[in-house]
């Protein structure tokens, strides 16, 4: 099975591009939604037990654990050092569950992809990218956004320039979607031609 890895900053697209991978057929593992499941689940009671009074009726509250980290930026290693382990092991059940399914390739999207070493359990990368005018724009268009908050995260990724010129593949979101998704269809067509090698060395 060859692995694709997804990423891009902030505000870039990913969503969107995920969705058209879906789409396509080709199985997706969110490394967001992973985090989000273990949330309500496996990761309450370490990350509650770490920064008390995060946790609301038995889920992590976001906004509450993001303020805690906002007031000391210095624990997100601490959280991270929680939450990763976790996250890995629940990324390769599911990854594990599309081999038996005999899936031809699989998309783990992750935003921190590159700051994690992520790229190097992945056989391609493709990077989303927009612009930083446009991402700007989008992000602090979100509910509950401020400026210090869309520093704060940036501050924490590589640089958009960087990623466009580690990955594979770039996807262009600052155009209609439908060029978007050419391009994405594109990059499919292109590795359905390829073989991967790092699921059997690094995810079995």
């Amino acid at each position: 099975m060859l692995m694709i890895g997804l990423t891009g900053s902030i505000g870039m697209g990913k969503s969107t591009i995920s969705k058209r991978f879906s789409a396509l057929g080709v199985p997706v593992v969110d490394a967001d939604q992973v985090v989000h499941d273990l949330y309500v689940g496996a990761a309450v009671a370490p990350v509650d037990a770490a920064f008390p009074g995060v946790a609301v009726d038995g889920v992590i509250d976001r906004d509450r654990l993001s303020a805690a980290l906002l007031q000391d930026q210095s624990r997100f290693k601490e959280l991270e050092a929680i939450v990763h382990p976790l996250v890995h092991q629940a990324q390769r059940d599911l990854m594990h569950g599309h081999f038996a399914a005999d899936q031809a390739m699989a998309v783990l999207e992750n935003p921190l992809l590159f700051e994690m070493g992520g790229d190097a359990r992945v056989d391609y990368t493709v990077v989303v990218s927009a612009g930083a005018q446009v991402q700007r724009e989008r992000v602090l268009a979100r509910d509950g956004m401020t400026a210090e908050k869309f520093e704060t995260i940036l501050a924490r990724q590589v640089p958009d320039e960087e990623k466009r010129r580690r990955a594979d593949f770039v996807v262009d979101t600052a155009c209609p979607v439908e060029e978007s998704y050419a391009q994405v269809d594109q990059i499919v067509e292109a590795l359905k031609l390829r073989k991967g090698t790092v699921y059997q060395r690094l995810w079995v």
